[in-house]
């Protein structure tokens, strides 16, 4: 198809008012997108001046897509990476350099993130003539697009790794000294264009990535960085032309000439914290820190305290400048040569233009007044901190005082006083609010130094209540939420009269109803400060329905994961008494969630508060759920209200909330009275996402597939639309024969199978034999750098949950799992591996492998199973290895636990008395001592476990349980959780322990009544 008629395609597809003739032009785009030269046919489009404007920005739009999805895909194999033929790759890359800087700006950003997807695939293997096109150009007044380009090319290794030196090395030594004297010379030309700008700044931005990390051996020739050094010098002491300035803050913070003393100021900066610090060099390298030091550390300077004097006669400095300046200052009070520098300036510096940057000022009341939820936003943005010339200069105080604080924090003290008394004295209608305002955010920024430093930390609470506590009724809307955020700041120090503890805690929550959105937004997030540091919860008790009522109100206006932090904090301080809100919060938490996500999925911006907010809502349905979790009826209550939220979010519209959504099914699935159906639909979608994406969040998933295993076992076992069984066996086998998935992936896997045989025992021996060939495919292949290393020791911690499972397997049917493993003939191996494992030591004699309780307790439990078999099955020669290294075991056991529950384990499972003497009377006298303290502690233990089997059959007449299936009651043995350190469903490892314990004991108890032992 020739060009003009892709083009009637292109704009049918795009602009037509006709649904039915949009439709089939996208449909016809489609099918010609993998046809030879269509890429090349929407490049020529895209360039082409005499075709409409529209179509050539739909072509350009279509011709990155389609680049960004197809040039080198991720993940695809060699077949599919041949999607473009490399004769059409070849006249892209011969084309589009040359159009590249001809096209109008709107094209020319979607063209240079083409050129970027291109560079980053292609260059150098595929595109080795990139460069010599780059430095043809430098020299042939095709100075502009040999900039653009060499500077996407920089950027591709501005963090570069070691092995990506070689190409930074070349690009450097043939380009700088072009750059070099490109940049001289645009420096020399009197009354420079916007043009001369855009050539510069990118020759800085090509300079920055390519010292980003390290820098090049060239510019350590001192006179070759000197060069350079003259020419950024330059650049950031001279002027900013006034002419031409936009008088649109917007516009003018982004013009040419102001961008351009932002990269040299940020490449000064960097020069001197990554290079010339000498405390922080390799020796080779110190000797040019020095000397950056002592030729270039004071210019820098005094050119920055200079800078900054614009702001102090009144003149215009962008915020990012100035926020770059105030971080090189902040960062040279800790060193001496340049404290010494700054200090004849300090008090200037420090009192005329660090404090009023930290005052309230016109941009702020505007935007108070115009967009107040615009005002919170930015206030709360860690990305607008960046930028913030006010916590540039809060920062800059705090260093002062932490650094040098003996000469500094009583004048500033002082100074900030001297404020609040002026303040006091004047009339209302000359009041200084805003120095007021600057004075107030300086003692919370210096919260934590005044706390701990005489004489001031005692007067505190004085400064308070005289200061602070009157502006919550202050005209001025930014005093009263300044007011709240200092109150919060200090709510934990010792106050001496509780009734001003009181006091400011009641402000706070009246603050939550200022007709202002940012006071109440500031009251919100005190009122968690409040919250933690409240000694008496009857001062929050009575107020706590109004409380959550003016908060969920808050949150219907803002969306601020900040929020939802002090929600988590009410909750979890309140624990259960949250019981009779829980309904009420959740479906508040999950209206907010619908909305936050909503307004995400609109927004294009990188610091999307709306899903920081979305992720905070369920953090917070999370901390409730775990409040309530001695009340599982509430459960039920709560599940039609999250169940949507789980069902749509752990598809892949979901993998940004995917780890919090799983942490809600896991307490779902655990503290419910039962599983219920709508929380069993879940499963076919974590399996889906768990096969298709997710394999990062196993460890995650791992939790509510346990809990549906282990406490929804008869419907696990009995349902077979879906089957659960055989769907857990497909996605486990899908994932553990991909020999592209690494063993640390599929860690959880294992774990998996051990929850399936520990729970369903009895129920799926048909399932044995799969689920161990599977474990031995696996472990096959991982042992075969094992196989070919082994003389030089190679770890085997690659096999040590496959083993688990052998064991695990085992003690499930040790009959049925040794004859599959004779019958494939892996016995042998298996096992020799599996005691060559045992054995291994580290040099201080631990353990290599098995080390915690459980992968003893695992093991043990399927070694001595093999103790129970018919002497033709299990030889006695083999028997022996089993014995001592289930001896060592329990001994390796008792010591690591230092209680020997378990030492009787080995005699309870010896079925064959005659055969375990003659066993016994086998080994040498160590082991022979060893199996007698066996012996004789289960005696010992004998009488302790009949008291226990006593007690436990008491409370089992008392406790009621239903037989759901032979061998099965719904107990919940398998399901003990230790809240103590995450306070979230512990994993299947924690209840497997204690299972396999009880397990133990039991058997014990029933030979010994037996006689057996």
């Amino acid at each position: 198809m020739d060009p003009p008629s892709l083009a009637l395609i292109l704009r049918a597809a795009a602009l037509s008012p006709n649904p039915d003739e949009r439709k089939a032009s996208e449909r016809k785009l489609n099918q010609l997108q993998h046809t030879p030269r269509h890429l090349v046919r929407l490049l020529q489009i895209a360039v082409d001046g005499n075709c409409d404007m529209a179509v050539r920005q739909i072509a350009s739009i279509q011709f990155k897509n389609f680049i960004a999805k197809n040039w080198s895909p991720e993940g695809s194999s060699a077949g599919e990476q041949q999607r473009i033929l490399q004769s059409d790759k070849q006249l892209v890359r011969d084309n589009i350099l040359v159009y590249v800087t001809q096209v109008p700006t709107l094209l020319r950003s979607q063209l240079g993130e083409c050129l970027k997807t291109i560079i980053h695939a292609d260059y150098p293997e595929q595109w080795p003539h990139l460069l010599d096109w780059v430095n043809y150009n430098l020299q042939n007044q095709q100075i502009y697009g040999a900039l653009f380009v060499l500077r996407i090319l920089s950027r591709k290794y501005e963090f570069r790794s070691d092995e990506e030196i070689t190409p930074v090395t070349r690009i450097v030594e043939e380009t700088f000294p072009l750059l070099l004297t490109i940049f001289n010379g645009l420096i020399r030309i009197e009354n420079p264009s916007l043009e001369i700008a855009e050539l510069m700044k990118l020759i800085c931005k090509i300079f920055w990535s390519s010292i980003y990390l390290e820098l090049p051996k060239k510019l350590y020739d001192i006179n070759v960085f000197n060069a350079w050094m003259i020419l950024f010098l330059t650049v950031s002491e001279r002027p900013v032309p006034v002419e031409g300035q936009p008088t649109d803050p917007e516009l003018r913070k982004s013009w040419g000439w102001w961008k351009v003393k932002k990269w040299t100021v940020q490449i000064l900066n960097r020069l001197d914290s990554r290079f010339g610090d000498p405390t922080l060099q390799t020796p080779e390298s110190k000797p040019f820190a020095q000397i950056f030091q002592k030729s270039y550390v004071g210019r820098i300077l005094e050119g920055h305290l200079n800078f900054l004097n614009t702001i102090r006669v009144g003149g215009y400095l962008p915020d990012r400048i100035t926020n770059l300046l105030l971080q090189y200052l902040r960062n040279s009070i800790s060193k001496k040569s340049t404290y010494d520098l700054l200090l004849p300036r300090l008090d200037v510096l420090l009192f005329e233009i660090v404090f009023p940057l930290m005052c309230f000022n016109d941009s702020d009341q505007k935007l108070w007044e115009e967009d107040s939820h615009e005002y919170v936003r930015k206030g709360y943005n860690i990305i607008e901190d960046l930028y913030s010339p006010r916590t540039a200069s809060m920062d800059f105080v705090n260093e002062l005082v932490k650094k040098r604080g003996k000469e500094n924090l009583p004048k500033f003290v002082q100074f900030v006083v001297g404020i609040f008394r002026s303040y006091d004295e004047a009339p209302a209608e000359h009041k200084p609010y805003r120095r007021k305002d600057g004075a107030m955010l300086a003692v919370g920024a210096l919260c934590d130094k005044l706390k701990q430093t005489d004489p001031y930390k005692s007067e505190l609470e004085h400064m308070l209540v005289q200061h602070i506590f009157p502006e919550f009724n202050s005209p001025a809307g930014h005093l009263r939420a300044k007011a709240a955020w200092v109150a919060g700041q200090y709510a934990h120090i010792n106050f001496s009269d509780q009734n001003n503890f009181r006091k400011a805690l009641h402000s706070v929550v009246s603050g939550m109803r200022d007709p202002d959105l940012p006071v109440r937004v500031d009251s919100v997030f005190a009122l968690r400060s409040f919250v933690e540091a409240c000694k008496d919860l009857n001062e929050i008790r009575p107020i706590l329905p109004q409380l959550l009522d003016e908060f969920f109100k808050l949150m219907n206006e803002v969306e601020n994961e900040d929020l939802v932090f002090t929600l988590e904090t009410i909750v979890d301080k309140f624990g259960e008494e949250m019981a009779p809100y829980a309904f009420g919060l959740c479906q508040n938490l999950a209206a907010a969630f619908w909305r936050c996500l909503n307004t995400s999925e609109a927004s294009d911006d990188l610091d999307d508060m709306g899903a920081l907010a979305a992720v905070g809502c369920l953090r917070a349905i999370s901390t409730i759920l775990e409040s309530v979790s001695s009340l599982p009826q509430l459960f039920v209550e709560i599940e039609p209200t999250i169940l949507p939220i789980m069902q749509k979010m752990l598809t892949s519209d979901g993998q940004d909330v995917f780890e919090e959504v799983l942490e809600i099914a896991s307490y779902m699935t655990f503290y419910s009275p039962n599983i219920s159906l709508g929380i069993w639909s879940l499963w076919p979608l974590i399996v889906e996402a768990l096969v298709d994406w997710a394999i990062d969040y196993f460890s995650n998933i791992l939790l509510p597939m346990d809990n549906f295993i282990s406490r929804g076992t008869a419907h696990f076992l009995t349902c077979k639309e879906p089957d659960y069984q055989q769907s857990l066996y497909n996605v486990l086998s899908t994932l553990m024969t991909d020999r592209n998935i690494e063993d640390s992936e599929i860690q959880s896997a294992p774990k998996l199978i051990e929850v399936v045989f520990q729970n369903c025992k009895g129920h799926v021996d048909h399932w044995v034999e799969p689920y161990l060939r599977l474990t031995i495919d696996r472990l096959q292949r991982a042992e075969t750098s094992y196989l070919k290393s082994l003389l030089v020791q190679v770890d085997l911690k690659e096999n040590h949950d496959v083993y688990l499972q052998v064991a695990n397997m085992l003690y499930y049917n040790p009959s049925l799992t040794f004859g599959v493993l004779h019958n494939t003939g892996l016995a042998s191996i298996v096992f020799d591996i599996w005691f060559l494992m045992l054995q291994q030591k580290k040099k201080s004699g631990l353990p290599a492998n098995f080390k915690r309780e459980h992968d003893k307790k695992v093991c043990c439990l399927g070694l001595t199973s093999l103790l129970a078999l018919p002497g033709g099955q299990f030889p006695d020669e083999a028997m022996q290895r089993v014995f001592r290294a289930t001896l060592d075991l329990l001994v390796a056991y008792k010591n690591q636990l230092a209680e020997s529950m378990k030492l009787q384990k080995l005699a309870a499972q010896a079925s064959d008395a005659q055969r375990f003497q003659n066993l016994n009377q086998s080994l040498d006298f160590t082991y022979q001592a060893i199996a007698n303290g066996i012996a004789q502690h289960a005696e010992v233990r004998r009488v302790e476990i009949e008291k226990e089997k006593q007690k436990k059959a008491a409370e089992a007449a008392v406790a009621p349980h239903c037989c759901l299936l032979p061998g099965y009651t719904n107990t919940k043995k398998h399901s003990f959780v230790d809240f103590s350190n995450k306070k979230k469903p512990s994993s299947p490892e924690l209840r497997a322990d204690v299972w396999l314990l009880s397990e133990g004991l039991n058997v014990l108890v029933r030979l010994i009544d037996q006689g057996d032992f």
